[in-house]
């Protein structure tokens, strides 16, 4: 619907854009719609009786609204809520109320009464998520009156796009001096925390020997220009796609704030269709709430949903290591050469938090070759709980006959409470530590008594990760209709190649997706999933989406997709989420890698 603003970076429901109105403003941005250069311009309140305001089309307007006190009745918000149609402004935006449950359509939403959302953090998530799920991919979100440099990540991570230094300016004729890790009272302080050129030329006795309204300017400045530079800040996260690392130290600021990620974390569904499948940076688990990360909670999804073992008798359960991906750590080369031969008849599985459980075919796949965890030695509950629960999903989907446990200490305990719920019986092979000579002899000793089990082939262990990772991307049946049994692999882990007569695919160490060619794309050509559908024109090396149809809407940025029109086929990368695809009327969608002209 919008035609003014086209997003450009996303992480989770953050996101960088540009709009473009009579001057151009990237977004998220700081706001004054008092300022005559402010591309957004407010007609005021319904109550106030405002008066015309001259027509620009190189503006949006926030048309004529009706300001409502949060603990509004829904009745009440219905019949006063305002949502006048003006046709002399070419953009307008509109007011809404938090609770409100009509979502007309707009270019802009200004969330009413956002000031005293805080310290409500249910009410805060709820509200937003209510309005983002309603309202159209490109519409833009203020919120008035809220943003302080404490809180300004959280509101940008929740995908508030614009909001104002009021608070700043007010909190300044207050004497409270404002920082991203929180608020002091002027009178408290000693010395500033800060060198910015007003607090670098005076003190807080200084300050406080000022006249009252010169003081609070020099405060309301100085709290306006952190304000400022806590934006740049988060921006530039957004753009590295570690904003979820930043928000998780920003949190600790106000209790409040904390609850807020906890509760946006229990909306999965919300964050999981706005979240890239891939990030080039490390993933840091470094607090408790890391657990609810998306991309750690996709993974271990996908291992339960999309993953199937392959058919062998014998699983060897390993730990993790500190080296990414596992199998050229010190650790897991011994562990490997302590089954020596046997290998070809186990299956081998890594326990870790937080990643849960990792098939040795997906070790290299992100996150579970990308993440980083501090490493105490201590698991408390919730790490126990989370790693163990995903271990019994496993094994109650995964059957084995024999189960081999090189584990030790709390990843012994994990698995002999799995083992007592299901029933099962492990055998653990580790008694002084996973790389000591007894315990390596031990696992050798375990699996030398294998050889009339089933078995699998060097080739054929290779072919089953580039089928397991192909089910990973693209869903189930994927693997079976890309890899089929005759194909083989050229290159040397991990830049497997995959061929089957011609070339269909190339393991990307990077990341351990697949990367298709043309002939991978006609192989899954019956595959309904990860499918964009355009209309009769030949693209050449991105698409736009308002040249897009239909998209599969599990697609998420950074997802290898295919892309088919009447007379073309192509392969390449997505740039936002399917659903957004179908929805924005600006941006790039898809980036072609391969393309070719078919017959009709």
């Amino acid at each position: 619907m919008s035609k003014i603003f086209e997003i450009t970076h996303r992480d989770a429901a953050a996101r960088i854009g540009k709009l473009v109105l009579e001057t151009a403003l990237l977004t998220p941005a700081i706001i004054d719609i008092r300022a005559k250069d402010c591309p957004i311009v407010d007609c005021g309140s319904v109550w106030k009786r405002p008066g015309p305001i001259e027509k620009n089309d190189g503006k949006l307007f926030i048309l004529p609204h009706r300001s409502l006190p949060l603990q509004t009745r829904e009745d009440i918000i219905k019949e006063l809520q305002v949502h006048l149609k003006n046709a002399d402004h070419a953009h307008t935006g509109l007011v809404l109320h938090p609770f409100t449950r009509e979502f007309p359509v707009s270019e802009l939403y200004a969330l009413g009464a956002a000031k005293q959302l805080e310290n409500r953090a249910r009410e805060l998530v709820d509200s937003i998520i209510r309005l983002k799920e309603n309202t159209r991919a490109d519409a833009l979100l203020y919120t008035p009156s809220l943003a302080t440099p404490e809180n300004l990540a959280m509101l940008l991570y929740l995908g508030v796009d614009l909001v104002d230094g009021i608070i700043p300016i007010i909190k300044g004729y207050q004497d409270i001096y404002l920082t991203n890790s929180g608020e002091f009272h002027l009178d408290r302080l000693h010395e500033f925390p800060c060198i910015c050129p007003v607090c670098s030329s005076n003190t807080p006795q200084e300050f406080l020997n000022m006249p009252k309204n010169k003081r609070a300017q020099l405060m309301a400045e100085h709290n306006s220009l952190k304000l400022g530079e806590e934006l740049s800040n988060v921006r530039e996260h957004i753009r590295s796609g570690s904003l979820r690392e930043y928000v998780e130290r920003q949190c600790r600021a106000r209790p409040w704030l904390t609850a807020v990620l906890r509760l946006i974390d229990g909306q999965y569904d919300f964050l999981e269709k706005r979240t890239p499948i891939l990030r080039s940076n490390t993933l840091y688990a470094n607090t408790s709430e890391s657990l609810n990360r998306v991309e750690i909670r996709r993974f271990a999804h996908r291992v339960l949903e999309r993953y199937t073992a392959p058919d062998l008798d014998t699983l060897v359960l390993f730990p993790c290591s500190a080296k990414k991906p596992y199998s050229i750590s010190l650790s897991h080369q011994k562990f490997i050469n302590a089954l020596g031969k046997y290998r070809k008849f186990v299956h081998e599985v890594i326990i870790t938090s937080p990643m849960g459980v990792v098939p040795r075919e997906l070790e290299l796949t992100y996150p579970a070759a990308h993440y980083d965890t501090p490493v105490t030695g201590h698991w408390d509950l919730q790490e126990r709980a989370w790693v163990g629960g995903c271990l019994l999903s496993y094994l109650q989907k995964n059957k084995y006959k024999n189960i081999i446990a090189h584990v030790h200490g709390a990843y012994r305990e994990i698995c002999e409470s799995a083992a007592n719920e299901l029933g099962l019986e492990f055998i653990y092979t580790a008694d002084k530590g996973v790389t000591s000579h007894e315990s390596l002899k031990n696992l050798e000793h375990a699996v030398s008594g294998l050889e009339n089990t089933k078995k699998r082939t060097a080739e054929q262990g290779k072919l089953d990760m580039m089928r397991a990772i192909a089910d990973y991307q693209f869903a189930n049946g994927a693997g079976d209709m890309l890899v089929p049994p005759d194909a083989i692999i050229r290159a040397p882990f991990p830049k497997f190649q995959l061929f089957a007569g011609k070339q269909l695919a190339t393991l990307i160490p990077q990341y351990g997706t697949l990367a298709l060619t043309i002939d991978g794309g006609m192989k899954l050509g019956d595959h309904p999933y990860y499918r964009v559908k355009i209309g009769d024109f030949i693209p050449h090396s991105s698409i736009l989406a308002p040249g897009i149809l239909d998209a599969d809407p599990q697609i998420r940025p950074n997802d290898e997709v295919i892309v088919v029109g009447e007379t073309f086929l192509g392969v390449g990368r997505s740039l936002m989420s399917g659903w957004e695809m179908k929805e924005c009327t600006k941006g790039m969608a898809v980036e072609l890698r391969h393309s070719k002209k078919i017959n009709p």
